[in-house]
């Protein structure tokens, strides 16, 4: 039986209903997004292996029968790490249905049945007794329930149930501890993700709203891959600290606590970045350690470790400070049991109370926006070139129409001097903190809902956009633009101009200097190239160019052809 799955479309804004074949399947597609690049990761696997491996030898050399409890397993394999290593038996927990079934059939593929109980629960329903999902507590504790801010998959509360309920008091760990650590530093590049900066418009400076200044900013951390992150876009601040380190071969608490970092500035700047990573020790002794420190902190940056499921954490002031150097400065880190967040703090403020609850946005900018679009908005480049187009057609009596979301355009087509701006969607805080609430109409309704007499009788003479909408994931998706100016062609101007007039999609073959393997899935996930270091097989080619001064074909569109590779 086939099935039909609806799957909104970002570029078109309609909801697509996709067919899928009988022999689709879900479960296997799953696992493979959630799970192929950590189980391609050579050196997480290795070190794994060695971690578990000493630790099944140092149970074994008590005299004991070595039990493994591996929770959050996947697809299983580090509960046959453990068997293949020597463990007598292995209780491994998975709650994701899809992926306890594929741990099951794996399991079993491999010949581990008899030596691995894949149990389909959360760790924390699992019971121990006769008549319980495990005969005994475990002496050997192994989870991966780690995400780039270390504790952002509930490590700390699965931990702390399996201490007090599922594992031995004396019990080996793997891995044993974590390590958390962060450096303070100034960045205008990262800064800008963060804050809606003023910007400059024709001898206008337009102002963020106070309520946007004074946010503390989105509460979820911003995960990067900072060995892509030049060292010269931000400068250190501070050393690099230990902020704390979690023992896991003991009891863990979830509760919320806060820890302190003294150190001096060691230049002058503005305090606004914290950069932060750990690492993990497989075991006791910390000779067996997994790192997830950015390239430039190597001493050859080319035995860097590239992966993808682990990266590193950005973490943004609630606001900037200034500091001196040689200042007495205190770096906190607070947590609750699946979020980290930093404060800065001067050494002599010793009555400045914590934040007891992580910060969370009170603008709702932070909440519309992603950081990218942050940045976006406060790219002076970016900006200068919207208004040098703006200012070549725009005339006094010109009737704008902004298509797109959150958009400053309309705002820039006032103060060059339109007098009818609207807007579907627009920056009503940043209109209201500039004074400026009248001179863009905010129309609060769709495009394809647009009548004459929403526009006073007067035809649209410009029609424009950057374009950008919320629903985008991906740079095409902005093609939503051309449905839009479909949708209201009949209300435009015959001499209006469309702003922009077209666009053009470029392709390059690129060779990645690290392995993403994509030949299990029909589709290769789009990335963001920046983060992936790769080097060029061809020039830049356009394939397609798209006329926004046309309507939108009713025909696809497609192209091909063949690009030369230069060698």
């Amino acid at each position: 039986m086939k099935t039909f799955c609806g799957r909104a479309n970002p570029t078109t804004g309609a909801l697509d209903w996709v067919e899928e074949s009988e022999e689709y399947d879900y479960h296997q597609e799953i696992a493979r997004s959630c799970y192929a690049d950590m189980l391609h990761d050579k050196d997480r696997n290795e070190k794994y292996y060695q971690g578990i491996r000493a630790a099944v030898s140092r149970v074994k050399a008590r005299g004991e029968r070595v039990v493994v409890l591996d929770i959050g397993t996947g697809t299983g394999l580090l509960s046959m790490m453990a068997v293949t290593a020597g463990a007598d038996y292995c209780y491994a927990i998975e709650v994701f249905k899809p992926m306890a079934q594929a741990a099951t059939c794996i399991v079993e593929r491999n010949g581990f049945s008899d030596q691995i109980k894949v149990i389909n629960k959360h760790s924390t329903e699992v019971t121990v007794g006769p008549d319980g999902d495990m005969q005994e507590r475990a002496n050997i504790l192994v989870t991966e329930l780690f995400d780039t801010e270390l504790i952002g998959e509930g490590a700390l509360p699965s931990y702390e149930h399996a201490h007090m309920h599922l594992v031995q008091a004396d019990c080996e760990a793997v891995p044993h501890r974590a390590t958390v650590y962060a450096q303070l530093v100034e960045s205008d590049m990262l800064w800008k993700w963060s804050q809606l900066q003023p910007i400059e418009v024709d001898g206008n400076k337009l102002l963020p709203p106070p309520a946007v200044v004074k946010c503390a900013g989105a509460p979820s951390v911003c995960d990067i891959q900072l060995s892509q992150v030049l060292p010269e876009s931000f400068t250190p601040l501070g050393p690099i600290c230990t902020m704390f380190r979690v023992d896991f071969s003991k009891q863990v608490s979830s509760a919320a606590q806060s820890y302190t970092a003294q150190f001096k500035a060691q230049t002058s700047g503005r305090a606004q970045v914290v950069l932060s990573w750990w690492d993990i020790d497989m075991d006791p002794d910390g000779n067996i350690v997994c790192t997830m420190t950015p390239s430039w902190n190597y001493s050859d940056p080319h035995t860097y470790p590239w992966r993808d499921h682990w990266m590193q954490s950005v973490y943004f002031l609630p606001a900037e400070k200034n500091v001196s150097e040689g200042e007495e400065l205190n770096l906190i880190v607070s947590h609750d049991d699946y979020s980290l967040w930093y404060s800065l703090t001067h050494s002599e403020q010793n009555d400045v109370k914590v934040a007891t609850f992580r910060p969370c946005c009170t603008c709702q900018a932070h909440l519309v926006w992603t950081r990218p679009r942050f940045g976006e908005l406060n790219d002076e480049q970016r900006t200068e070139s919207y208004v040098n187009a703006l200012r070549s057609i725009l005339k006094p009596d010109s009737v704008c129409l902004s298509v797109s979301d959150g958009s400053l355009l309309p705002i820039f087509a006032h103060l060059l001097g339109s007098k009818k701006v609207r807007s579907f969607i627009s920056c009503s805080q940043v209109l209201h903190t500039n004074s400026l609430k009248h001179g863009v109409q905010l129309l609060g309704i769709r495009p394809e809902q647009l009548s004459l007499a929403d526009l006073e009788g007067n035809q649209i003479s410009v029609l424009m956009g950057e374009p950008y909408f919320s629903t985008s994931l991906l740079p095409w998706h902005s093609l939503f633009f051309w449905y839009c100016r479909t949708a209201v062609a009949q209300l435009l101007h015959p001499s209006a101009t469309i702003l922009p007039r077209a666009a053009t999609l470029y392709i390059v073959a690129v060779e990645f200097c690290q392995s993403l393997d994509y030949r299990e899935s029909l589709e290769a996930e789009p990335h963001p190239l920046w983060e992936y270091p790769c080097h060029a097989l061809t020039k830049p080619h356009p394939v397609l160019t798209f006329d926004f001064t046309q309507c939108v074909p009713e025909q696809p569109v497609n192209s091909d052809g063949t690009v030369p590779f230069t060698g």
